[in-house]
């Protein structure tokens, strides 16, 4: 009996290494296979690519600018600038006309006993190219909007400043109107800033009375400088197939500000 359960021991173990190998090769079969797909993966990624090709900005509408001097007509510059001094226009220097040009009118129309009336209107344009760097041409001109359009609401000095949208000229447009002192003369001021694609078009019209004349009328001024503006902008868009073009990366000088213009009257 003793025999009989010895060997009965001996075969129960003799089975059972059978199973318990099985079971250590299949978990070593499936730790290898893991650390294969691992590898895989692995591989297949580093070969993937890992950046996506730049795509290049869209390229300026504008090429060139039209003649400051010559972006408003001469009916509209003898109407908003009577007696004016140049009615031509004096343009300012500028180191490529392409990218950054103005040009301004003043007059003093003296009426004897009734006084005297001074307008000052200036024109400025300053157009942006697309730039794989920097931008396309018409993100930069509406960066370039927003600094004048701050700039023209900042102008030292002034009082009642008011703005709003211009509607109907280009893709963005605001009007900012405000009055200041100079020389004891009360001056009414309006500057409208319009972008048209990549180039930004900016007008300064103010006005004084002198010597018991009637002061100027600001809703008259805004309206008329809002006319000139327009004026302005189709001269951008006549100038598009002019030859002459530049294509400089480098950002063209912001114009004079309305203070400074100001000053220049």
């Amino acid at each position: 009996m003793h025999r009989s359960a010895s060997r009965l021991t001996r075969v129960i173990a003799c089975a059972a290494v059978p199973v318990i190998l099985a079971v250590s090769g299949c978990s070593s079969d499936s730790g290898k296979s893991a650390d294969t797909g691992k590898k895989s993966d692995s591989s297949a990624s580093s070969k993937s690519p890992s950046t996506k090709p730049s795509t290049a900005p869209e390229k300026a509408a504008f090429a060139t600018l039209p003649d400051p001097c010559k972006t408003v007509q001469a009916k509209t510059i003898e109407a908003l600038v009577p007696k004016a001094k140049d009615k031509n226009g004096t343009a300012t220097k500028s180191n490529d006309l392409t990218s950054r040009a103005s040009c301004s009118w003043n007059g003093l129309d003296e009426n004897g006993l009734k006084g005297s009336d001074y307008r000052w209107l200036a024109v400025s344009l300053v157009r942006y190219d697309s730039h794989e760097s920097l931008g396309s041409g018409n993100k930069r001109a509406e960066e370039q909007y927003n600094k004048q359009l701050a700039t023209a609401k900042a102008v030292e000095g002034a009082q009642n400043v008011k703005t709003d949208q211009v509607g109907g000229v280009g893709d963005q447009g605001t009007s900012v109107t405000y009055t200041t002192k100079k020389d004891g003369a009360d001056f009414f001021n309006t500057t409208v800033i319009v972008r048209t694609q990549n180039v930004v078009v900016s007008l300064d019209y103010n006005g004084a009375a002198y010597e018991g004349a009637a002061a100027p009328d600001p809703a008259k001024l805004l309206e008329s400088a809002i006319a000139a503006t327009r004026e302005a902008v189709n001269s951008v868009a006549g100038a598009k197939d002019q030859p002459g073009s530049s294509q400089s990366p480098s950002d063209p000088a912001p114009s004079e500000s309305p203070s400074e213009s100001a000053s220049a009257s």
